[in-house]
């Protein structure tokens, strides 16, 4: 399957497809023109006289320096290698071809004075599956994700590493084996693949997408809970939400009622519940999940702004016919968009261990056993995994500090205010499974309270979620290692196998 992409226009539900099924695009051959006239008017300015930044001059602080004109092949070249200087562990294989995707559309705006080939390059790597070899680490967000899109570049002039057939290679060969040459950049050409904020859009999409699968599974497993400790669905009445007005709340407490619609459990104890309130990890779920859902739409829609937009330079106004230098490598944006998906995962799970801690705790779980085994005292039951979710809150809790404050001067003090998109964005996949973890362990307890209520039952969507996870972990009796009950339970909660088939809100609801 190929995808046809078009630069300022693509949606994130098409490059969401990309990042989870590998499908290979192709950019819309109506944006030829535009690239190919841009390209034009840089080689036209390579051809004069007048000094044109990163056209015929060195780069950053060596701006001022002019190159020959015979020089501008080996200027280009230099480019890419000296900045070929990540370090750390590589971007996985997804992450890395959405990296490129997202330079296609950037320079397919033809606004970069690429040439069409160039194009062409990058959309072969892609299709034939060479996969440059990224490293996470290196780049601070401000003339663009400089060092790890140099690692990408490099391999299209046949330089650094690539993973080809399963296995990492040098560039060379791994292009030879795919049947591809490398290329020979023309004037500006490095300069318009290192400039720019592929990686660190890429790394915030993803992290997007996997907080949204996390958002969803905790409406579940929130769900779950609130049957496992008999709490009450007064607080879900749809005008209490509409009152207040916040999108993300009524549509997070609609799509809970729904599935608590029919509960057993519920209607067993709606009449003679001595309890005047829940707590509030029960009781104010849409007022904390729900604007979080607000938030990650936020993010969302700038990120599509980002995905679509030309942020390397200097930018090739055609229309103008000129080349004007500007800052739109600089990813402030995305590193807001980024700390604000940090906030949202860490809050997902801060109120998802209050509800894991609610019901291993006798003195606040109405009636369920000590740590929901059926022998306290013998056995421990679900004691230290309520403590792991504890460990992966407060790591998650500080890995949502915010990372656009921490500028630093680089560069000679040429770039002397950054974003540290890269790492506010790098982050999100940590906390993703952090929080996958937590919600893996809510499903646990879940479920394994709502069994302690039999011969109740709950809800014909929640007894599926039930189901599903008991296809993977029994319920737990006499004590066990834990530790592969906890890997399945979050794996399921991150490849969506626990939700799968439930009516649950989509990204897109409410763009």
């Amino acid at each position: 399957m190929t995808l046809n992409l078009l630069p300022g226009g693509t949606p994130l539900s098409d490059l969401e497809t990309i990042w989870r099924q590998g499908v290979n695009p192709k950019l819309s051959r109506e944006a030829k023109p535009d690239v190919e006239a841009a390209a034009e008017l840089v080689r036209q300015a390579a051809a004069g006289e007048e000094a044109v930044y990163g056209v015929n001059t060195g780069f950053g602080k060596l701006a001022s320096l002019k190159i020959a004109s015979k020089d501008t092949e080996a200027l280009q070249r230099n480019l890419i290698l000296s900045h070929c200087c990540g370090v750390g562990d590589p971007l996985d294989r997804a992450t890395t071809r959405l990296m490129m995707v997202l330079k296609l559309l950037s320079l397919g705006r033809g606004a970069s004075g690429v040439p069409w080939s160039t194009i062409e390059m990058i959309e072969a790597l892609l299709e034939r599956d060479v996969t440059p070899v990224v490293p996470g680490q290196g780049s601070v967000g401000a003339s663009g994700d400089l060092a790890p899109l140099a690692h990408m570049a490099a391999v299209m002039i046949g330089a650094g590493e690539a993973k080809f057939d399963g296995a990492v290679m040098p560039a060379t060969e791994a292009l030879a084996k795919a049947g591809l040459a490398p290329i020979t950049l023309g004037p500006k050409e490095g300069l318009a693949l290192i400039n720019g904020t592929q990686f660190s859009t890429a790394c915030a999409l993803a992290g997007l997408w996997g907080a949204w699968d996390n958002l969803r599974a905790a409406l579940v497993t929130g769900a779950l809970s609130t049957d496992a400790i008999m709490g009450s669905t007064a607080p879900l009445v749809d005008e209490i939400h509409t009152l207040r007005g916040h999108a993300g709340q009524i549509e997070f407490a609609r799509a809970q009622r729904a599935l608590l619609e029919g509960s057993d459990i519920r209607e067993s104890h709606r009449d003679g519940d001595t309890r005047v309130q829940d707590p509030y990890c029960i009781r104010c779920q849409p007022q904390v999940v729900g604007a979080t859902m607000d938030l990650l739409r936020f993010a969302a829609r700038s990120l599509e702004i980002e995905a679509n937009a030309v942020t390397d330079n200097p930018l090739v106004l055609v229309g103008e016919g000129r080349i004007v230098s500007g800052g739109n490598f600089h990813a402030e944006p995305v590193g807001f968009a980024a700390d604000q998906i940090a906030v949202a995962l860490s809050e997902i799970g801060a109120i998802a261990q209050r509800r894991i801690a609610l019901m291993v705790d006798p003195s606040l779980s109405f009636d369920l056993p000590p740590f929901l085994t059926p022998e306290p005292g013998l056995n421990s039951g679900l004691m230290i995994a309520e403590v792991t979710t504890a460990a992966l809150m407060s790591e998650n809790k500080h890995l949502a500090n915010p990372c656009t404050t921490d500028s630093t001067p680089t560069s000679a003090n040429q770039e002397d205010h950054v974003s540290m998109a890269a790492h506010a964005a790098r982050r999100l996949m940590r906390m993703n499974d952090n929080l996958s973890g937590i919600l893996g362990v809510e499903a646990l307890c879940a479920v394994q309270g709502i069994e302690f209520r039999a011969p109740l039952q709950t809800s014909i969507p929640l007894q599926q979620a039930m189901a599903a996870l008991r296809t993977k972990v029994a319920t737990l009796t006499d004590d066990r290692f834990l530790a592969p009950d906890i890997a399945r339970a979050s794996a399921m909660i991150q490849n969506g196998e626990l939700v799968a088939g439930l009516a649950l809100p989509t990204l897109e609801a409410q763009q």
